[in-house]
């Protein structure tokens, strides 16, 4: 087992005078190299826990609900962590506001909360939802949404592509899709994969490719996304995303979406009573 998986795995029962926290975080994810804590390079979690070890004067590790790429950014990103009782209680009113004093600009904490001792904010989760923008407008992404929204330069037909995203649901070995990572599964449980124009807040228009699955492999929503491009450009049929799903290897000719365009917006989690089940199944599962 690496280093960086140790760093992933679920903390250890919450005993012993121990609470369970749950943060709900947001990030733009322009200026980090994703989530996960590398030697050398500016990342989210780093960030994070240098925060929390600043406010709460302890040492802080976090276990995450997904490990955003580099670029990626997050509006519903969770996270959870073990301290000690008493430094919660004594932080509990003003955490959130103490946490938005140290932490850089790209990243806010929302809300934290004391979880039940079961919950984990990786293993218990039952669904992820991304969001992935794009605009082929001439003018491109409104200067409001530059960050999230990639500019497209051809005309994409939304139509096509939600028809050809349809193809793609259910549970499949994602393997065309993903990059593979040693002794991680690419089964994964594609629960909806849809594409539409929508006009945002701010009046502009965007093609937005809405994904939610039981968890998604490293690069498969960027890589659905490219596959549904092509098919959008006409340079691919309906089906051929669909028929990629035989392969058992990544497939070179899926382009990889751009990072900026893919937000985590939110992650699913069952009751408190179903939570130790939850995590149990999962981690089986991934194993």
């Amino acid at each position: 087992m690496t280093t960086d998986q140790r760093q992933d795995e679920p903390a250890t029962d919450p005993g012993g005078g121990l609470v369970r926290l749950r943060l709900a975080v947001q990030y733009d994810g322009t200026g980090f190299h994703g989530w996960a804590r590398q030697p050398g390079l500016r990342t989210v979690q780093d960030e994070l826990e240098r925060g929390l070890a600043t406010v709460l004067r302890t040492d802080v590790d976090l276990t995450v609900a997904g490990r955003t790429d580099a670029g990626v950014h997050a509006t519903g990103q969770v996270v959870h962590a073990d301290v000690v009782r008493g430094v919660w209680e004594a932080q509990r009113e003003k955490l959130v506001r103490r946490l938005r004093g140290v932490l850089p600009p790209d990243i806010a904490v929302a809300q934290v909360a004391e979880a039940h001792p079961d919950f984990d904010a990786r293993f218990g989760a039952l669904a992820r939802h991304y969001v992935y923008r794009l605009t082929d407008a001439p003018a491109g992404p409104s200067p409001l949404r530059r960050a999230d929204t990639v500019a497209w330069p051809r005309r994409l037909d939304a139509s096509a592509m939600d028809l050809a995203a349809g193809l793609l649901l259910g549970q499949h070995d994602f393997a065309a899709f993903c990059r593979r990572r040693e002794g991680a599964t690419t089964i994964r449980t594609l629960l909806r994969l849809t594409v539409a124009r929508c006009r945002e807040d701010d009046g502009s228009e965007t093609v937005r490719v809405d994904a939610s699955a039981d968890a998604f492999c490293h690069s498969m929503v960027r890589s659905l996304v490219g596959g549904l491009i092509a098919v959008g450009e006409g340079r691919r049929p309906l089906d051929w995303p669909a028929g990629l799903l035989t392969r058992t290897e990544r497939a070179n000719d899926v382009p990889v979406a751009p990072a900026h365009g893919l937000t985590l917006v939110a992650v699913d989690y069952p009751g408190d009573a179903e939570l130790a089940a939850r995590a149990t199944v999962t981690r089986a599962r991934r194993a």
